[in-house]
């Protein structure tokens, strides 16, 4: 059974979570599917959402102690705990993945996203929840450091106080506080509700020009926890060499002519 399955409709790709829990084979998977996404040059921007009964419980604890039990808790000098290391810097491939897309990611959250989830989500650039969404850094409770990103990305996206709070406690919050501190953009009704609010952002990003989308995200990705000048001088140089194109012609022909413009990424 594919763990994510995928479609396409136009210039968006929808990935589709099929278990609720994050199997060994869910990370390759997810590795797998978001690197042959990166080389993708006709497309816009990629939804996820999940068709189970929640966005994802996390890790699926008794398959991960069944495949890496030994290396996980077993004891050992050296050679052990620098074989655990390279399993970890291996998991953590799977949402990098992610992250690096170069174009726009859009999650889509039902039910409990916990653990795993939160660090999938995190690596995405809007997510978008239904009302019955609840979200939990809770590897804490579970004696994990959490190490597949959440720690790394949230205080970029919600501050590091909310960060370390969820972290450090491993507490359960609501959608409605979620959207309060900016770990999603807006609350849409139940499942379906969420997934066509996820769709509505891909296919506004879509309509943009492709060329300058992935821009956008480039320059954002360079100029985190980069000094303002630092930032300037990279869009900069990134306009300088990017800026001509067919589409800017476009968009300034179709506003003149009071039409929408028709992008097309030249």
């Amino acid at each position: 059974m594919e763990l994510i399955s995928q479609s396409r409709d136009g210039d968006v790709v929808t990935l589709t979570l099929t278990t609720p829990t994050m199997t060994p084979e869910f990370f390759a998977e997810c590795e797998e599917r978001f690197t042959a996404l990166a080389g993708d040059a006709t497309l816009r921007a990629v939804v996820v959402r999940s068709s189970a009964k929640a966005f994802s419980y996390g890790l699926d604890l008794p398959k991960a102690m069944a495949a890496y039990g030994p290396v996980m808790t077993g004891g050992g000098l050296a050679p052990k705990r620098a074989e655990l290391h390279v399993l970890i810097r291996k998991l953590q491939r799977s949402f990098t993945a992610i992250a690096a897309c170069p174009v726009p990611v859009i999650a889509a959250v039902h039910g409990a996203c916990i653990g795993g989830g939160v660090d999938l989500i995190a690596a995405c650039d809007v997510r978008v929840a239904a009302a019955d969404a609840k979200f939990s850094v809770r590897e804490t409770k579970i004696a994990i450091v959490a190490d597949l990103g959440s720690l790394q990305r949230l205080p970029a996206i919600i501050g590091p106080a909310h960060t370390r709070e969820l972290a450090l406690t491993g507490k359960d919050i609501d959608a409605a506080r979620a959207e309060r501190i900016g770990l999603v953009t807006q609350v849409a009704g139940d499942r379906d509700g969420a997934w066509a609010a996820a769709q509505a952002v891909a296919s506004e990003i879509a309509a943009n020009p492709p060329l300058t989308v992935r821009g956008v995200k480039q320059v954002l990705e360079y100029s985190a926890g980069k000094s303002v000048e630092d930032g300037l001088a990279y869009v900069a140089s990134w306009n300088s060499a990017f800026l001509a194109s067919e589409d800017l012609v476009e968009a300034a022909t179709a506003f003149a002519q009071k039409r929408a413009p028709k992008f097309t990424g030249r």
